[in-house]
C-alpha cells in the first residue's frame, strides 16, 4: 500500500499550469486505483508513517447500537478521551499543523480558546452508489471552459483524481448531501460581549444532480433547489429566500427571489451571490460562505499550494448532541471549545485571489479540504490590505444513516472586530432529513407566492 507523500508547492504549481489550457479531467487507465491505493473517493488510502492518520478502512458503515432514524446522531466512539489539548501557550508549537487563521485566533484569544485533539477517526463514508458512479464519472468527466462548469458527470465525485484546484473545488459542491431533505440551519452573532439573540431559520434542500439515473442534462443547469424561511424572531419572521443554484454559472447566473410579508409579494433578488451579506448575519457572512463555499467561481483564480497533515475540526458529535442550549454553546469571541474535536488529518490548500478588474470583499482566501469527502473544513479570509479579517471552521459529521459526511456547525470568526456569526444549531430542533421525495415545483416563484401567504 503507497504511503502517503506531501504534494510540495513546486509540483501543485506544475498541476495548475494547465488549467488555463486543458480542461480535461477523465482517466480511466487509473479508475482500478479507486479499489487499491486510493479510496473510492480517490483519497489516499493508507495512513501516515507515524501511525497518527490511520488508514481508511470504509468509515462509518452502520449506525452504532442504540440509534433510531430521526435521533440526534450520537458518537460511534463514546469512550474517546482527548490526547492532549493545543491552547494559547502552546499553539506556536504546533504552528506547522495549523492554519493562519487557527493561530491567529489562538494570539486573539490566548485564555479562551483551545483545541482538543482525538484520536484520528477516518469516519467518511457515501452509499456504495456514489462509488460506483464516481467510479464512472472518473472515465468521463472533465471541467467546462474556464472551470464553471462540469461535463459528462452524474451523482457521484466528478475528480476522484483531482489535478487543479477547480476540480477540487467542484467535488465539494458536488458532494452526495442525499437527494431532497429539510434542516435548521439556526444562526447566532453574539456582540463581541457575548450577548445574543438566536434567529430559527429552517431550509428545504432538492438536488436532482443525485437522483439515481439522472444526467447532467435532465438537471437543466440546476444544481440545487433552496428554500429558506425565518421563522424566528418575529421581525424577521417570514422572511423567504428562494434560490436555483445553476451547475454552469457562465451560462446561466444563480437564480434568487425573496418574499416580505410585510409588502405579499415576490421579488427578483439579484444580489444573492458572491460577498452580499448573507441572511441575518449582520454582515458577518458573505452568501458564498454558505456550507463554506458556493457558488460561481469566476472572479478568482484558483491553485493548488500542497496536500499536508492538520489539526482540523471533525466528527463534531459533541458540538451536534441533543439537547445543548445556544447558551451553552455562546462565549464571547468564539464557540465553546469543550463542545469541539479536532482530529490530524491530511488537507488539500486551495488558494484563491482575486482577478484584475474583478472586485469582492475577500481579494484573498485560502481554503483546507478534508482529503476523504472534499468538505472544506477551515478557511482563512483577507481584507483589501491583504491582512487575515476572518477565520471559518467547518464543524462536521457523518450522518451515517444516510451516510454522508457535512457540517453540523459552521462558525466564522472575524478577528478584526471580536464578533462572530456561526449557524447549524440543530441541537433542540429536529434533525436534518435526506432523501425527502420533491419536485422542482414546490421551488418555483409562484410556490413562493402560495407558501408566503400561508
Amino acid at each position: 500500500m503507497r504511503t502517503f507523500t506531501k504534494i510540495t508547492l513546486s509540483a501543485c504549481i506544475g498541476l495548475a499550469v494547465g488549467v488555463g489550457q486543458a480542461w480535461a479531467g477523465a482517466k480511466p487507465d487509473e479508475v482500478h486505483r479507486l479499489q487499491e491505493d486510493l479510496t473510492p473517493m480517490g483519497s489516499e488510502r493508507a495512513g501516515n508513517a507515524e501511525g497518527t492518520i490511520p488508514e481508511w478502512t470504509g468509515g462509518i458503515m452502520s449506525p452504532p447500537a442504540g440509534y433510531s432514524p430521526g435521533d440526534h446522531h450520537p458518537t460511534p466512539w463514546p469512550d474517546d478521551k482527548p490526547l492532549f489539548r493545543i491552547d494559547g501557550s502552546n499553539y506556536q508549537q504546533y504552528a506547522d499543523k495549523l492554519s493562519v487563521g487557527q493561530q491567529a485566533t489562538f494570539a486573539k484569544y490566548p485564555d479562551t480558546y483551545y483545541m482538543d485533539v482525538y484520536p484520528s477517526r477516518r469516519s467518511v463514508s457515501f452509499p456504495q452508489r456514489t462509488y460506483d458512479m464516481t467510479a464512472q464519472n472518473a472515465k468521463t468527466a472533465s471541467l467546462a471552459e474556464n472551470g464553471e462548469g462540469v461535463l459528462d458527470a452524474a451523482e457521484g465525485f466528478p475528480f476522484p483524481f483531482p489535478e487543479n484546484a477547480y476540480e477540487l473545488m467542484w467535488n465539494h459542491k458536488l458532494k452526495y448531501k442525499g437527494t431532497g431533505g429539510t434542516r435548521y440551519n439556526t444562526q447566532i452573532a453574539p456582540t463581541a460581549n457575548g450577548s445574543f439573540s438566536v434567529t430559527v431559520i429552517r431550509e428545504e434542500l432538492l438536488g436532482l444532480y443525485y437522483k439515481e439515473g439522472v444526467t447532467l442534462a435532465d438537471i437543466n443547469n440546476i444544481l440545487l433547489y433552496f428554500f429558506q424561511e425565518v421563522e424566528s424572531p418575529a421581525r424577521l419572521a417570514g422572511n423567504i429566500l428562494l434560490v436555483h443554484e445553476t451547475l454552469n454559472q457562465q451560462e446561466l447566473a444563480r437564480q434568487a427571489w425573496i418574499y416580505n410579508p410585510g409588502q405579499r409579494r415576490v421579488r427578483r433578488a439579484p444580489n444573492v451571490a458572491y460577498d452580499n451579506p448573507g441572511t441575518a448575519s449582520d454582515g458577518l457572512r458573505t452568501n458564498d460562505m454558505t456550507d463554506m463555499f458556493n457558488g460561481a467561481m469566476d472572479r478568482f483564480d484558483w491553485k493548488i499550494v500542497e496536500k499536508r497533515e492538520m489539526y482540523v475540526p471533525y466528527n463534531s458529535y459533541g458540538a451536534h448532541a441533543e439537547g445543548i442550549t445556544p447558551k451553552q454553546f455562546i462565549m464571547p469571541g468564539h464557540l465553546n471549545p469543550e463542545l469541539m474535536r479536532y482530529e490530524l488529518h491530511r488537507v488539500w490548500v486551495v488558494e484563491a485571489n482575486l482577478k484584475e478588474g474583478m472586485r469582492h470583499i475577500n481579494p484573498k482566501r485560502t481554503f483546507y479540504m478534508d482529503e476523504d469527502s472534499y468538505q472544506i473544513v477551515l478557511i482563512d479570509h483577507y481584507d483589501a490590505r491583504m491582512q487575515l479579517w476572518r477565520a471559518s471552521e467547518g464543524h462536521c459529521v457523518n450522518y451515517y444513516d444516510v451516510p454522508t459526511y457535512w457540517s453540523t456547525i459552521e462558525a466564522h470568526y472575524d478577528l478584526q472586530s471580536g464578533r462572530y456569526v456561526a449557524q447549524g444549531f440543530d441541537n433542540t430542533m429536529p434533525v436534518n432529513t435526506f432523501n425527502v421525495e420533491m419536485q422542482p415545483q414546490q421551488f418555483t416563484p409562484q410556490a413562493l407566492r402560495t407558501r408566503g401567504r400561508r
